[in-house]
């Protein structure tokens, strides 16, 4: 990227888009609210599930995530009673026992509750939800905690995908962030997975650690791409110790500056796509015959809490502390905080704490975000169109979208606004540009860069 583009947006930050508006635009919620709309799904609408398992056995410190350190093991077993209580409390306001397309676990770290926990989540999810045959069941893994017996469950039970957290094999930055993981171990893990039939692997990998250098994360994906799973995720590491006070802890070491931080996803990106990785949007690498890479050659590919998917459903449903329902009339997140969601369980009531109804005018912005954000393109009158809106409701920022212009990291062709290949790093810039909501100082975003 050019240095200017470095400086310019060093210091910006911006959100990740996974959904629009914001999380942190949404406000209270009432349960009542959230359980009318469960009532008002159309009974064949097809649903994804996601559900989230706060527990981690160790503590991660660059972790954003919502969390909690479960290192004996012991809370595991509470927390599968509550989780299924509110499966049946949901599923009991939908209109049908409907059909699921998606199921992704998620956290923390699923495999906390152990082979018998995810055997009774998924099986309790069976009984309430008509999964289709060919649907997609992805889990979240922490090589550290994978063994026989899990892959085992996990491929006895359907999985067909696993996400396995890496973020380096660089012994000096797993040091410095308090993750100790031997490249051995992860070799191990997708060799176990493999040999169960489970073959759709993505690995996560991280830039901006501390310690982290561009020689190193190019290190890091050669072996890892060495290994080919289908696909890779790349995030931008964000340091928010204000939100997330552990975090501190990875101050011990100089964070990489925007500058390094380009360079290295520069460096992975080049690398990956040696290996006949696909860049995929802002920060996935496909293989060119994974469903992923095909998405996004035909215009399909989708963007939800989860990042990137090929996901087709037509609502999502959040189970679990933190997790947010995505359906046709707005977003609902279960209490973040724990105890909380506990309490609400126990009472028999939807955890529901936080959420935004959508309106027509949000629905059509996130359209347009989500093609920007997936195909670096969007057909600004072809979305009018569709929603029925005028089309000046879509027009992004007149200031910032001239200067995105001057600066050569977006055009405008007729009613189609594209982002030069070169300018991928900076899809969310150009997605904020389109933002009724964002308020350009704040600093509860990651960065830009």
């Amino acid at each position: 990227m050019r240095p200017d583009l470095v400086h310019l947006f060093e210091n910006a930050r911006v959100p990740r888009y996974t959904s629009y508006p914001t999380a942190n635009h949404f406000g209270p919620l009432e349960a009542a609210t959230f359980v009318a709309w469960l009532r008002e799904l159309a009974p064949d609408s097809r649903l994804s599930l996601y559900v989230h398992i706060p527990w981690c056995r160790h503590l991660c410190w660059y972790c954003g995530c919502h969390t909690w350190i479960d290192a004996a093991g012991r809370r595991a077993g509470p927390f599968v009673e509550r989780l299924l209580r509110e499966i049946d409390r949901v599923a009991a306001e939908l209109p049908a026992r409907m059909p699921v397309v998606h199921l992704h676990l998620g956290g923390g770290t699923p495999s906390s509750v152990g082979p018998a926990g995810l055997c009774r989540i998924v099986e309790h999810l069976r009984d309430h939800f008509a999964f289709a045959p060919d649907a997609e069941l992805a889990i979240e893994l922490d090589p550290r905690e994978v063994d026989e017996a899990l892959v085992e469950t996990l491929a006895e039970l359907g999985f067909t995908r696993a996400s396995l957290g890496v973020q380096t094999l660089d012994p000096a930055v797993q040091e410095a962030i308090g993750r100790i993981q031997p490249a051995a171990l992860v070799e191990r893990t997708l060799h176990l997975l493999r040999a169960a039939g489970i073959g759709r692997i993505s690995v996560d990998l991280m830039y901006g650690l501390p310690r982290q250098t561009v020689a190193s994360i190019r290190e890091s994906a050669r072996r890892l791409a060495d290994l080919g799973p289908t696909r890779f995720a790349v995030f931008g590491y964000a340091h928010l110790p204000q939100l997330k006070k552990h975090q501190r802890l990875v101050e011990r070491h100089p964070l990489p500056g925007a500058a390094e931080r380009v360079a290295q996803f520069e460096a992975v990106a080049e690398g990956l796509g040696r290996a006949g990785y696909v860049a995929i949007g802002l920060d996935h690498f496909a293989r060119p015959d994974d469903d992923m890479a095909e998405a996004a050659r035909t215009g399909r590919l989708r963007r939800n809490f989860q990042g990137y998917t090929v996901d087709p459903a037509d609502a999502l449903l959040g189970f679990g502390p933190s997790a947010i329902s995505d359906l046709p009339q707005g977003y609902a997140q279960m209490a973040p905080d724990l105890n909380l969601w506990r309490r609400r369980v126990d009472a028999g009531e939807p955890a529901t704490v936080r959420g935004r109804a959508l309106t027509a005018p949000d629905r059509a912005i996130r359209a347009v975000i989500e093609r920007i954000m997936c195909d670096l393109a969007v057909d600004l009158g072809r979305i009018a169109a569709d929603t029925g809106l005028p089309r000046a409701l879509l027009e992004p920022d007149p200031a910032r979208f001239a200067e995105l212009e001057r600066l050569g990291i977006a055009r405008r062709e007729g009613e189609v606004i594209r982002v030069p290949e070169e300018m991928r790093p900076l899809l969310r810039v150009v997605a904020a540009c389109f933002d009724r909501y964002l308020a350009p100082a704040t600093a509860r975003h990651a960065a830009a860069l």
